[in-house]
């Protein structure tokens, strides 16, 4: 069966290395973001890799009036339909203490505006009894930490949401993956304080597709910050607010 995979935020580093192995797969790549030239050049890229079909396509987490004519595009594609979400921002926390108004394009980026786009893909893997939804996430929704609280949050929201989806869609034959990456090296970390264990777009793409093929459910890629946030979920939280991390 044909595979066509949707990628959302398809600029950020990750996505970009996930689209160029779904293109080595030989699937249908559309790829959606706000930087259309940019993405126009990674679609070039994915013909050149063997994708069936490469497509540059518009998105923005914050317009969702712009979803509909996505997802009317999806329908005119045969075989299975698969969503890769990787769509976030991440203002300093700082920066959100200065300006309460930046919670709001934090969250719609990172939660609300990808949920709304995958309530409207659902039913499309419902109907034809198969697909992939990847969901991006982060470790920061595994407990509200100082640094990054508002962004945490968003992110944990974005998890539960997952989770339920997976719940729904694995009723029609469908799977969701919910992905929580640590620090990786993207244009996101970039010149953050406190790094450290830094992974690879690439290697991180890998993790997923490996999820995707064995239908995992939840991973934490690179794999030991499973292990790093079950000992930060763990500290009791009169110790925890104690701590600078």
């Amino acid at each position: 069966m044909s595979d066509t995979w949707i990628i959302l935020g398809a600029t950020s580093s990750m996505a970009r290395a996930f689209a160029r192995k779904a293109a080595a797969s030989g699937a249908a790549v559309l790829l959606a973001g706000r930087d259309q030239p940019d993405i126009a050049i990674l679609a070039e890229d994915c013909r050149l890799r063997g994708a069936r079909l490469a497509e540059a396509l518009p998105f923005d987490a914050r317009a969702p009036e712009g979803f509909a004519p996505l997802i009317d595009r999806l329908t005119r594609e045969e075989g299975r339909l698969n969503a890769a979400v990787f769509v976030g921002s991440m203002p300093p926390q700082s920066a959100i203490d200065a300006d309460p108004a930046l919670i709001d394009g934090t969250v719609t980026d990172s939660f609300t505006g990808p949920a709304r786009f995958l309530q409207l893909f659902a039913p499309l893997v419902e109907a034809r009894a198969g697909g992939t939804v990847v969901g991006v996430g982060s470790v920061a929704g595994d407990r509200g930490r100082i640094g990054n609280y508002v962004y945490g949050s968003a992110k944990a929201g974005f998890h539960t949401y997952l989770s339920g989806l997976r719940n729904r869609l694995t009723r029609a034959g469908g799977h969701v993956v919910t992905v929580k990456p640590g620090f990786v090296d993207t244009s996101m970390t970039w010149g953050l304080p406190g790094m450290f264990l830094v992974a690879s777009p690439e290697a991180v793409a890998d993790d997923i597709w490996k999820a995707v093929t064995k239908r995992k459910n939840v991973i934490y890629t690179p794999f030991f910050w499973r292990f790093i946030m079950l000992i930060i979920r763990h500290i009791p939280e009169f110790i925890f607010k104690k701590m600078k991390i």
